[in-house]
Parts: C-alpha cells; structure tokens; sequence
C-alpha cells in the first residue's frame, strides 16, 4: 500500500506542481496589482458595490475592493476557488478510472494488495495532493502581502484556505466516485461537476428564490468574500458536505471492490 502511495504521488507531482504554481502564480500577481490599481479602485469601488446582481455574484456588495483584503477576497478568492475546483476534480476523476484504460490494472492488481488497500492508497494520494496544493497556494498568497508590505488577516487567510480545502476535498470525493464506476476516464464529466457546483453559486447569489438552497454547494461555506467579512457559515452547508465526502468516499470504494475490471 505505501509503494502505491509513492508511486502515485510520483505520477502525480508534475500536475501538481503545474496547477499550484498556476493559481497560486495568478493570485500572487493578482494580489501585486492592488498597489497599481490602488487609485483606480477606489474610485471604482463604490460603483461596483451598486451593480446589483452583479456584485452579489462575485462579492463586491459584501466586501470594499477598496482595501486589500476586500480585493484579496473578490479577486484571488474567485481565481482560487475556480482553479483549485477544477484541479480537484481533474485528479479525482483520473484516480482510480487510469488503471483500466490504460491497461495498468493487469500488473496492479496480481500483486498481493487487497483491491480496498489500493482504492485506500489513491484516496488518500488525492487527499495528499489537494492539502499540498493548498499550502503551495498559500504560501504565494502570503507573498503576495510580503511583497506589499501589508499584514496579512492570517486569522481569514487560514479560514478560506481550510474552507477551500473542505470543497475541494468534497468535489473530489465525488470525482473519485465516477472515477471508481467508469472504465474509463471521465474528465469532462469530473470537470463539468465542477463548473456546476460555481455557476450554481453564481445563481445562487442572483436569482432570489435559489438563496435559501445555496447551503447544497460546496461554495457556500467556501466563499472568500463572505469568510474575509466574518460572516457565519450557512447552517447546513458543512454537515452536509461531510455527509457527501462520506457517502461518495463509502460508495467508490463499494463499487470498485466488486467491479469487474477491464484488463
């Protein structure tokens, strides 16, 4: 099992690396545009916080773009939370399908692991992969406020970073789960789950009678504006997404072990 866990994390390192350093690359120089667009934004910031649907989509009637924070947290917060969900959904979606398209699961699966040990070993490879992610993301973002001379809120910081975890941990539960049930790779329907769960939010915030249901998605307890404004997360938004990650993690791990796999 943890031969299998090195060599997927192995696999795995050149994607990583490529997706963390992407958005974390987009928001660190997103977080450096502030001080060039300082002027400009304070002019604008009152005007974009009375654009109606508009601001309540991206978060500028919670939050002044104005100070940094509040730019942090409608600029990189957006870029963030799309780039990281579609990376989740990306590796999910490939864990465990990869081993039957690519006729890897002849040798996989003649060695002597139980086929629970090997669902176990690239679950928690993904996990590992999103955490490193994050923290990679994380630290470009605290350069960002290096580079700037500002404090970085560390208090917000580690609650949108942990809360974009949870997400993106619950998206790719999910992934994982088609992965586990698809002989073959489905990575347009990995990454079609994720751009739903976003425009779902999107709506969400803008059609009125979609408000009250905006605890289902994964963004509601992940929205960077709404965490930078210490506002409380919805109530049955995190027990709700511990019961997917749960229920979809119990469910790959059901289907794969009775599967007939494809040689």
């Amino acid at each position: 099992m943890k031969a299998i866990i090195r060599q997927e994390c192995k696999l795995s390192l050149k994607n990583l690396l490529i997706w963390a350093i992407t958005v974390g690359g987009l928001g660190f120089i997103c977080t450096l545009m502030y001080t060039s667009m300082e002027g400009e934004v304070m002019e604008m910031a009152d005007s974009f916080s009375q654009m109606g649907a508009f601001s309540d989509a991206f978060g500028m009637s919670t939050l002044s773009i104005a100070t940094l924070a509040g730019f942090f947290a409608t600029e990189v917060g957006t870029v963030h939370g799309l780039g990281s969900v579609l990376f989740s959904a990306f590796l999910g979606s490939s864990m465990l399908s990869k081993e039957e398209e690519g006729h890897t699961g002849e040798f996989l699966f003649s060695l002597p692991v139980a086929r629970w040990k090997v669902v176990a070993a690239k679950g928690i490879t993904l996990l590992a992969n999103l955490i490193v992610f994050t923290l990679i993301c994380g630290i470009f973002y605290w350069l960002g406020f290096v580079c700037l001379g500002e404090e970085m809120p560390m208090k917000e910081m580690l609650r949108f970073l942990a809360s974009m975890l949870l997400m993106n941990i619950e998206v790719a539960s999910v992934s994982f789960l088609v992965s586990a049930t698809a002989a073959k790779t489905r990575m347009g329907l990995g990454l079609g789950i994720a751009l739903i769960v976003y425009v779902y939010d999107i709506m969400g915030r803008v059609v009125p009678d979609l408000k009250d249901y905006l605890f289902i998605g994964p963004f509601s307890f992940a929205n960077a504006s709404e965490i930078f404004a210490g506002y409380e997360v919805p109530k049955y938004s995190l027990p709700l997404a511990a019961l997917i990650i749960l229920g979809t993690t119990a469910a790959a791990f059901t289907f794969y072990t009775k599967k007939d796999l494809a040689s």
